[in-house]
This record gives C-alpha cells, structure tokens and sequence, in this order.
C-alpha cells in the first residue's frame, strides 16, 4: 500500500484536529494545546456536560458528533490509542454543567484507565462525574474474555440518545440509569474481508486468502474468533442478524434502530445492499425496523468491513433518537 497523506510520522492526527476545527468552524472549537473538541453550541437547559473520545483512526467518531443534540466535548487520542487523562479532565471541566459531566466510555483498558483517572481528579475539583460504558461487541460476548464486550458501534446511538436526553435538563443520575439500560440492549457484530494499514509502516494488520473473512473483527484490527467463507452477502447478513437478534431477543412487539456501518473501505454500493438484506431478515422474523443510519460513522482507518448495530429501543428512546441535532456527521 502507498503510504499515507501526511506530513510526517505522529502528525496526521494534529493536522487532521486542526483541518476538522476549520471545516466545522461554526460548531466545534479546538483546543490544540490540550487535545480536546468542543462544541460551540448547547441547549441552556442542558445541566450535565456530555464528553466522549478514543483513539484516532475512527472518524467520524467521535469529534464528529461534538454540537448541539449530541457531545459537548470528544477527546481524541493517537491512532487507536487512548486519550491521556489530562486531555480528559480538562475537556471535562470545560464542559461541565451545573449537574456535572458524563463520559461515554467504549470498553477499553486503555479507555477505562484513563477515562477513570480523569473521573479520581474531577472529584478532588469538586465536579461530579459519573459514566456509562459502551459494551456492544458481540464477538467478545465470552466468559474466557476478562475485559468483556468491546465497545464498537452502539456507541453512536447512545451519544445521540443521551444527547438528547441531556437536552431536557435530565440529572447525572438519570442519564446514567438511562444510558446503562440501554447499553445493554445494544449489539454489534462487524466482519472484514482484508484489515487496516498502519500509517506509520503502510503494512496491514492482518493476512486473509481470497474469499475469506474475519468473523467478529475488532476495530483496531483484533482478529475474530473464526475466519470463514465470505460468501453471498444475503447468506452473510442473515447469519451476522440472527446472531444479534438471538442475544437481543426484542419482545413481540419492540422495535430495533440498526446501524449498518462502514469500517472505512467499503462503498456505499455495497452498505446500502448489506441494509437490504439486513431490512428483508428483520422482515422475515416479525422485527419492526423503527430507525436506521447507513454509511461510515465508526470506522478502522481504511479496513475493508463493516458492522452491524442493533438497539432495542422502547418509545422513549425512539423520541430522544428523533430530537434535532446538528454536529459535523450527523444533523436532522
């Protein structure tokens, strides 16, 4: 592979952060000296400070959903690396309301480290902090896996949710209540036909034959469990879709918000065919399809794979889904 459009080794996240600040001029400012994304508008009756972040490499997640609706802050870190605890807490106390701040957190280590650091510190301020983790990999849905599910997908649906949420004025403990419960009626499963590059070596994280794909991928490039024919996408979906909806297990009469997401090389043609076969299983099986998002919104640099995210949402969560927002990657 070419290697990649930059100007030299560890710069492109910090080219990229200041590029995004000056497209997205009118929603986000960017604090360069300490690494974070804010937004420049939010609701006045907003009174918990709603922050999100990871490592780089996953755009548009997640300063792309820094504005109104959605983050007040998202703190990115170096390619699939965690943001340092310092860039956390002072994005954290700069965001925090008067009912204090919330991270959304993907289960990480390196996440869950520095995301609980920033939290110790934040205290001895005297802010109050509290966090929901995002734990939606399917994939990782394992005993023999101390760290439990990753977070992968579902972590869109419930930035915009508890965005909206926050919106109406809801306390830390609240959104929290909300944010973990439906948390746990997310799930995501994500396949890959060939993995990443590395920008700093050009060389890929993995090695498949032709006509094979991994089967439950991370998206830092973790291998799956199995690796298995790719086969039709119609045979594929139907698989990937039962197996959510085995361990969802919506009620009879539950709808499901699904996101059919790119992981950074797949085109369009093919996700918008992914979403139909996804729409004709849900069909098939009596699942009401309430909502959808198609196209790249949690990505692994330029990996050729998606994933498939689905929630079970009761009415509650469908009104907060529906509520406007506008940020650089999603706006209704």
């Amino acid at each position: 592979m070419a290697r990649y459009f930059e100007n030299g080794a560890g710069e492109l996240v910090a080219d990229a952060l200041s590029g995004f600040a000056r497209a997205h001029a009118d929603l986000v400012r960017y604090d360069a000296a300490d690494g974070f994304v804010t937004a420049r508008h939010t609701a006045p009756t907003r009174r918990v400070g709603l922050l999100s972040g990871g490592g780089s490499g996953h755009e548009p997640l997640h300063a792309g959903f820094v504005g109104a609706g959605m983050l007040d802050a998202a703190c990115p870190g170096r390619v699939f690396a965690s943001p340092h605890n310092r860039q956390i807490f002072r994005a954290s106390r700069a965001v925090a309301g008067p009912g204090g701040v919330l991270h959304i957190v993907k289960n990480y280590t390196g996440d869950r480290i520095n995301f609980g650091i920033a939290a110790e510190r934040l205290a001895d301020a005297g802010i109050a902090c509290a966090r929901v983790l995002v734990d939606d990999d399917l994939a990782t849905d394992s005993e023999d896996i101390a760290a439990g599910r990753r977070g992968t997908g579902a972590t869109v649906l419930l930035e915009k949710v508890l965005g909206a949420a926050a919106d109406t004025g809801m306390g830390l403990d609240q959104l929290v209540e909300l944010g973990t419960g439906l948390a746990g009626r997310c799930r995501t499963l994500a396949v890959a036909s060939a993995a990443h590059h590395a920008p700093a070596t050009g060389e890929p994280a993995f090695e498949l034959p032709p006509g094979e794909l991994e089967y439950g991928v991370g998206i830092h490039g973790e291998r799956a469990a199995r690796t298995r024919e790719q086969g039709t996408v119609g045979a594929l979906v139907e698989e990937m879709t039962g197996a959510l909806l085995d361990a969802l297990r919506p009620g009879a009469d539950e709808p499901v918000v699904a996101l059919v997401n790119g992981l950074g090389a797949v085109t369009s043609l093919e996700l918008y065919a992914v979403f139909g076969e996804l729409g004709r299983v849900l069909d098939a099986r009596g699942v009401r399809l309430a909502r959808h998002l198609v196209g790249e919104y949690v990505t692994a640099l330029d990996m050729r794979g998606f994933s498939l995210t689905l929630m079970a949402a009761d009415s509650t969560a469908l009104d907060f889904y529906d509520a406007p927002v506008h940020t650089p990657a999603l706006r209704w």
